[in-house]
């Protein structure tokens, strides 16, 4: 047997059971079809849904805002998102993923903001007719193995939800020893000029002209031409050579020897041009041919190695020969597992990486899913004594694979595999292994497809619960709270997670978002509670001890701006929904208080006073409750007659019309009639600035309404400053009418200040 000029063996062929390259993902009856299920991921700029998918899908715009940082303008949420991790330059994932965001908005209110729409690039759900909504921008979580992930949020209906996903675990690419071979050092002289006359991996080709058949026969064409004539790669090109012409059992050691010597290095260019030149096709075959277990070893092993190479020359070996040699290393992993032989771990651990290597490209997971043995082979995880080693290497091969779209129904769909991925979360001794089985469970809960299903499993809340509080490693933590978060997403889900194990789901995320000491954990324990946030919820939620005094705590003394801006926006989504019958109304008030201190509300707090005090069945139990009124007044007060303070001025605005609404009812004339309330409007009526024309004109009206009561003139008139602010806003009302600009220009509002004057000279 002699290799042709391309160095690829001639009967390869005859190996493949898939010669069109056709891949389809089998279906449940275990046969290959063209089935593709669509799934919802709403784009970074439309109302977002649940996302967070299970490789992060890319956001593009959801109710979230950009960067990886939140950030609230006008009650408006940024996230990092979520969602994630970083790989090593080599085995980073290129898919999309997304990740979830977090909305929230005051159905009720005035002026409310409507989200913007939230795609899938990474971990979730738009905001409607609301007061408050938040944008959450992709994020990458960065990790120590070289590992990375994606998460995006996406929102919908009238909830800020965010769904996050897993992207890409790939393996370090370190130099591996095996048997008795050393690594050699890489070749970086081959690597300047190929990245000259080579196309970009990353960026010359789309994902598209990856996937034609054409094309890319006509690219690899082009490279083994000019890869057969580079001095530097002989060495290559002899090893493949004479794997081909290795007959006998002597020279098929001794080829396969060399080979692993060879190929033994860290240049992603030279394993680039091995690929090129047939070094996996000639390996496969010669694997087919061989059932000594120290060979199989070896010959696994040098594949691994030339499955180091860039994106796109795997793509390229994988329409080659992965039809025939996927299956062939699926069922020696079978073979090598039964017999538990010494070599049998060191083979089941180079098939793991080379298929690990192949799921890093995210174009191929699909296909992969679809080989028959592959889904088995995962299942067998939980029940095999495996070494640690090849535990993790099993779970990260699932973790890539459900963290594409396409694969996550079809995972989820097959129980004993999602038994065997909570059997490892829960149970495996290895912290690794049980952070990739969380992430596996977090991508899975992305899909809207799983979500409702997911949520009437108890096991499986029972694990993100043990997950997210027990677990010492971060990345577990928090792909089991963005778990939760995605499944809060589905609107029929929420009630489901709240009365879950008498609020085990609520105390899980409240513990998290008080005392874990991870920023992004304790923003998705945040963002998981702004979803969770509903009419239907709202008098469970409120009745959980020690809940709401929780988000008001942290909405003021957390260290990240971005928690807090997040347990304000939950808070008040909340409290959006608690009305005066629920037992928990004055814990809310307590609770809205509290949050008033928060430096980046952005004005959501007072917002929610205002709301709230628009009903007149709540006003009388708004004024009599303690420290409220000070609230306001304090609000008020910050107040500059300056630009630039939009926050404040904000605050200004809804806290004087909450005074003004709450004196509209007149067994409240007395009680707002004090010195905190009347130093808040004197100082609002002496507002001059364009800025301040809402909150004076506000003020005016409140001190109207509060000297309808005749008792309490004389004390109005009294106070200092009173009679010389309300003299200056008579004189800039009647200049306004000589001019003949008319009372409703800005506010609607009619000219009060000379007959409140009059009034109060009277009492004088």
């Amino acid at each position: 047997m002699t290799a042709n000029k391309s160095g690829a063996f001639p009967t390869m062929m005859a190996l493949k059971s898939n010669p069109q390259n056709k891949h389809h993902r089998a279906g449940s009856n275990g046969n290959f079809n063209n089935n593709n299920r669509k799934h919802n991921i709403p784009a970074p700029s439309a109302p977002s849904r649940a996302v967070t998918t299970g490789s992060y899908v890319q956001q593009t715009g959801v109710t979230q805002a950009p960067g990886h940082q939140n950030q609230y303008t006008n009650s408006n949420n940024n996230d990092d998102a979520s969602p994630a991790v970083n790989l090593s330059p080599k085995l980073r994932n290129n898919g999309k993923n997304v990740v979830a965001n977090h909305n929230g908005a005051f159905p009720t209110s005035t002026n409310g903001n409507m989200p913007r729409s939230a795609s899938r690039n990474q971990l979730s759900g738009s905001v409607r007719n609301s007061a408050v909504s938040s944008n959450t921008p992709q994020f990458a979580r960065k990790r120590t193995d070289g590992s990375q992930a994606n998460t995006s949020a996406m929102l919908d209906g009238d909830d800020h939800n965010t769904v996050h996903s897993y992207n890409t675990f790939a393996h370090n690419n370190s130099n591996i020893s095996v048997g008795g071979f050393v690594s050699t050092p890489s070749n970086s002289s081959l690597s300047s000029r190929s990245k000259s006359n080579t196309v970009s991996s990353a960026t010359a080709l789309s994902a598209s002209d990856l996937m034609d058949s054409v094309k890319m026969k006509g690219i690899a064409k082009r490279k083994r031409k000019e890869y057969s004539k580079d001095a530097r790669l002989f060495g290559v090109r002899k090893v493949v050579d004479d794997l081909n012409k290795a007959i006998g059992p002597e020279k098929r050691k001794a080829a396969i020897n060399q080979a692993c010597i060879e190929f033994s290095h860290n240049d992603d260019s030279k394993h680039n041009a091995e690929l090129y030149l047939g070094a996996a096709s000639v390996l496969c075959l010669v694997l087919s041919m061989s059932d000594n277990d120290e060979e199989v070893q070896h010959i696994t092993a040098a594949l691994e190695m030339v499955y180091r190479a860039d994106r796109e020359a795997v793509i390229f070996s994988y329409h080659d020969v992965g039809a025939a040699l996927v299956p062939l290393l699926l069922r020696l992993l079978e073979r090598c597992e039964r017999g538990r032989k010494t070599l049998a771990e060191a083979s089941i651990s180079n098939i793991s990486k080379i298929l690990l290597h192949m799921t890093r490209i995210s174009e191929l997971r699909i296909p992969l899913v679809g080989h028959q043995g592959m889904l088995d082979a995962l299942e067998r995880v939980s029940t095999l004594p495996l070494s640690v080693e090849n535990r993790v290497l099993r779970m990260r091969l699932l973790a890539n694979l459900a963290n594409s779209e396409g694969n996550k129904v079809l995972i989820f769909e097959r129980p004993s595999l999602l038994e065997a991925t909570m059997k490892i979360a829960t149970l495996d001794k290895s912290e690794s292994a049980r952070e990739y089985a969380s992430a596996v469970l977090m991508d899975l809960a992305s899909s809207t497809d799983n979500q409702v299903a997911m949520a009437q499993m108890n096991k499986v809340l029972a694990t993100f619960v043990k997950l997210a509080v027990v677990e010492d490693k971060v990345e577990t933590r928090e792909y089991a709270v963005s778990g939760l978060q995605n499944l809060a997403f589905e609107k029929q889900n929420r009630m489901q997670l709240v009365s879950y194990g008498s609020g085990v789901v609520l105390e899980a995320l409240k513990k998290t978002l008080s005392s874990d000491s991870n920023d992004k954990i304790r923003r998705r324990s945040a963002g998981a509670l702004t979803n969770l946030a509903c009419d239907e919820t709202a008098e469970r939620m409120g009745y959980h001890e020690g809940l709401l005094q929780t988000l008001a705590q942290v909405s003021v003394s957390d260290g990240n701006k971005d928690v807090q801006q997040r347990a304000t926006l939950a808070l008040t989504k909340l409290a959006n929904s608690v009305t005066i019958e629920m037992g928990s109304w004055a814990t809310l008030l307590d609770a809205l208080i509290t949050a008033s201190r928060c430096p980046v509300a952005d004005g959501i707090v007072s917002a929610m006073f205002r709301v709230k005090s628009r009903s007149e069945e709540n006003r009388m139990s708004m004024a009599t409750h303690p420290r409220l009124l000070e609230t306001l007044a304090q609000f008020c007060l910050q107040t500059q007659d300056v630009d630039g303070q939009q926050a404040a001025h904000k605050d200004g605005e809804n806290a004087t019309k909450a005074i003004a609404h709450l004196v509209n009812d007149p067994q409240n004339h007395k009680l707002i009639c004090n010195k905190h309330i009347l130093a808040a409007l004197v100082h609002g009526a002496s507002l001059v600035g364009p800025t301040g024309v809402v909150t004076r004109d506000a003020s005016i009206l409140a001190l109207e309404r509060m000297a309808m009561d005749h008792s309490n003139r004389p004390m109005m008139a009294r106070y200092p400053g009173m009679l010389v602010t309300i003299a200056g806003a008579t004189e800039r009302e009647m200049n306004e009418e000589l001019k003949g600009i008319p009372a409703s220009s800005v506010t609607g509002q009619p000219r009060l200040a000379k007959p409140l004057l009059m009034s109060l000279l009277v009492a004088m």
